[in-house]
């Protein structure tokens, strides 16, 4: 099979979802790896490494879509690469189909066979880690007065005590946020809606994080002495409700920060916008808002060696197996197929976009 790495296209992204490493395997049981100029130097994966690893260097993304089977890439497919998708291909990226109409509508018109790959993860992506480790040391970052904060040092000195945080959700991204926070000493207060998952961190972590069910009404009662609030609930796109309203804003000191690694327009932060690494930040009521929804792209190195070796086994299943016999024997691969040959196999894009939808493994049948 003829794979094609593309180079990201998305601002401030430098991750690349396959290394040479991986290149290196694919190479060696005689598939065909294509890799964009430059896609993985920003990584630390100069051209020659891949060269190297039997990789053929193409010049531009077009050749990449023109020749392969299948491509590749971390991020969603951009309205700049629409037009270069060729019928039946593969494409397999975090596509985000519910939160994107006109690129399902490109993915259905072209009949392609595409994967999201956020959702095929047996163990939670390796990005999910990254997120909210960085989510938290952003956070950290804007509280400086310097960059428009309170002020505060996130573990306090001698006498005075570190930085009130609250973290929303103690999934992967959750725990990794809090993780960072406790261990530079600042008092942390988890919430979530999981007894299992309080109960786990009220021993996993030190004795400077709490534990709380998460409602809006505890949620109220935090605000006033809360210095940094991390979101990591993945609100559900049906809901026009959030846990955080614009009025709530009042409660919060001013200069205080809310970094919503969930990044949901609509979602659990009533006042979110996405944002970019140049210009990450903006104020609502005195309170900074840090919104870029491409986080681990800052720490492409780190990111591109997990998650190229998470995502790694699905990508050479559909290569040695065929992508319809690598979906009927992994449900984890068939959870993030979301078009196939014109039809929409995505369930949440399905109910949020009100369309049609056939369940894969019918269809696949």
């Amino acid at each position: 099979m003829k794979i094609g790495v593309l180079k990201e296209v998305k601002d401030g992204e430098s991750r690349v979802i396959l290394t040479p490493n991986e290149v290196k395997v694919l190479s060696r049981k005689g598939h065909k790896v294509l890799v964009e100029k430059d896609a993985g130097l920003k990584a630390g994966f100069p051209d020659q490494s891949y060269l190297d690893a039997g990789a053929v260097i193409m010049q531009q993304a077009k050749d990449i879509f023109d020749q392969s089977d299948m491509v590749v890439k971390v991020k969603e497919i951009s309205p700049k690469e629409y037009s270069l998708i060729k019928p039946g291909q593969i494409l397999f990226s975090c596509l985000h189909p519910a939160a994107n109409k006109e690129e399902v509508d490109v993915l259905l018109d072209k009949e392609v066979i595409a994967i999201t790959a956020e959702d095929t993860h047996r163990f939670g992506s390796p990005n999910c880690e990254v997120a909210g480790k960085l989510g938290a040391l952003m956070g950290i970052q804007y509280l400086l007065s310097t960059n428009g904060g309170l002020g505060k040092l996130v573990g306090g000195v001698g006498g005075v005590p570190g930085i009130q945080a609250l973290v929303l959700g103690g999934g992967i991204v959750g725990k990794s946020a809090v993780d960072v926070l406790a261990s530079l000493r600042a008092q942390v207060r988890l919430l979530d809606i999981n007894i299992g998952v309080l109960r786990e961190a009220q021993f996993l972590f030190p004795k400077n994080v709490t534990t709380g069910f998460s409602n809006q009404e505890t949620i109220k009662e935090i605000l006033p002495s809360v210095d940094l609030i991390i979101n990591c609930v993945k609100w559900p796109k049906q809901r026009t409700d959030h846990l955080i309203t614009r009025e709530m804003l009042g409660k919060m000191q001013k200069g205080s920060v809310i970094v919503d690694i969930s990044a949901d327009v609509g979602g659990a932060i009533e006042t979110y916008r996405p944002t970019t690494f140049n210009d990450p930040v903006y104020t609502v009521d005195g309170i900074i808002h840090y919104g870029v929804d491409n986080i681990p792209g800052a720490v492409p190195n780190t990111a591109s060696i997990a998650y190229a070796a998470s995502v790694f086994p699905h990508i050479l299943a559909i290569a040695e197996k065929g992508v319809e016999k690598a979906l009927l024997e992994d449900e984890y691969l068939r959870k993030g197929l979301t078009a196939f040959k014109g039809v929409l196999t995505h369930e949440e894009t399905g109910n949020i976009q009100n369309r049609q939808w056939v369940k894969p493994q019918e269809l696949l049948k």
